[in-house]
């Protein structure tokens, strides 16, 4: 074998080496690349959106409308209670004083 055809080889052989390496890098570039499309893209949310449900907001709407409706009732009766426990102590009082001067006149003679 001449040393020309030798230096060929070599020459060659160097060649497919800095190839390789190179052919390496761009592998794993594109390697990198398909990772990189495969993650999903995190937008700083991490929950999935949501869809409108119209039947909670009716249910959740309609609780409100008969405890509103509920606590009016009651806040009305004890209006009405407490109406009625005013007009018996206003009662109670004009019987006590009347009684309180007939009681006073008994005790007068009169």
């Amino acid at each position: 074998m001449s040393d020309d055809a030798l230096h060929k080889a070599e020459a060659a052989v160097s060649a497919a080496e800095s190839n390789t390496a190179v052919v390496q890098l761009a592998m794993a570039a594109v390697e990198v690349a398909k990772a990189a499309q495969q993650q999903p893209q995190h937008h700083g949310c991490q929950h999935a959106p949501q869809q409108f449900d119209a039947r909670k907001w009716l249910t959740i709407g309609g609780i409100v409308c008969v405890g509103g409706c509920v606590a009016c009732a009651l806040a009305l009766a004890f209006a009405v209670a407490m109406t009625a426990i005013a007009i018996g102590a206003t009662c109670a009082t004009g019987c006590f004083m009347i009684l309180r001067s007939l009681w006073t006149g008994h005790q007068k003679g009169r």
